[in-house]
């Protein structure tokens, strides 16, 4: 991360900024976040990460912030630091409040702005194991980016203790829903396809933007196909992944559909 970063209105230095202990988003995880790319020293999809931040706000009964000031903030965050490629983190609290769980009459949201420059490798391939959390596509709470990420950060703890890079995520009827911390994309029976929302797929910004151009379908997948699945990938607002095996299942490569992706979603193809 940089030494600097913008807090409620504010560029200051990270050794210097200071959250409430009341703040709720600290206390209770009330809040969201997004994360965004920085590439060229912009924040290209900028518009689609506020337009989820708002609907996720919306969710929550939270104020949504004010765009023009957010606009305003990555402006003055990108050249305050001098970012050229990397990722910003915007994450956004309900504020400070009283002891227990209902919040303030009146709401003051935190709103913080940070970022780090990118690391020079392209991840690389990863082995997913089969995570004992289970995502409920039917709660509301599954479609917002939530500060409240611990079953996230268990499943990958999780398996990494197993040996694994990542966790695999199911829904209650056993379909595929996501990563720990990225969406899914498979090659099945000759298409691409990634899990539907109502199982358990946040509804993130790389895989709209996939769903969008026709270079996937979302399409319901059975862990007990997963067998049937020749290739994947882990594909996020940061990065694309490829996914070599699934518990004991080797997956296979598909190095033409990879640079594709690579291409479409980041403007890049791996060497």
């Amino acid at each position: 991360m940089t030494s600097l970063l913008w807090l409620n209105g504010e560029l200051v230095p990270a050794s210097e900024a200071r959250i409430d202990p009341t703040d709720r988003g600290l206390l209770l995880g009330d809040g969201l976040f997004e994360t965004m790319r920085v590439a060229a020293s912009c924040v290209p999809l900028l518009e689609r990460h506020l337009d989820r931040l708002t609907a996720g706000c919306v969710t929550l009964l939270l104020p949504p912030p004010d765009r023009i000031m957010l606009r305003r903030a990555v402006g003055d965050l990108l050249v305050a630091s001098g970012l050229e490629d990397g990722s910003m983190r915007l994450t956004v609290t309900r504020g400070c409040g009283p002891r227990g769980l209902r919040p303030p009459e009146q709401v003051q949201p935190t709103l913080m702005l940070t970022c780090a420059a990118a690391t020079e490798a392209i991840p690389g391939p990863v082995r997913l194991g089969v995570s004992r959390y289970v995502r409920d596509g039917s709660s509301p709470l599954s479609q917002v980016k939530s500060l409240n990420y611990l079953p996230m950060v268990m499943a990958r703890m999780e398996a990494v203790a197993a040996g694994y890079d990542d966790a695999l995520l199911l829904d209650a009827q056993g379909n595929v829903a996501e990563a720990s911390a990225a969406n899914i994309l498979l090659m099945l029976e000759g298409r691409l396809v990634t899990p539907p929302v109502e199982d358990g797929a946040l509804s993130g910004t790389s895989r709209a933007r996939l769903l969008e151009a026709g270079l996937c379908v979302e399409q319901s997948v059975p862990f007990t196909r997963i067998r049937e699945v020749g290739a994947g990938w882990l594909v996020s607002a940061l990065s694309l992944q490829s996914i070599v095996s699934v518990e004991t299942h080797e997956l296979g490569e598909d190095a033409g559909q990879e640079r594709a992706l690579r291409a479409f979603l980041f403007g890049t193809v791996a060497s």
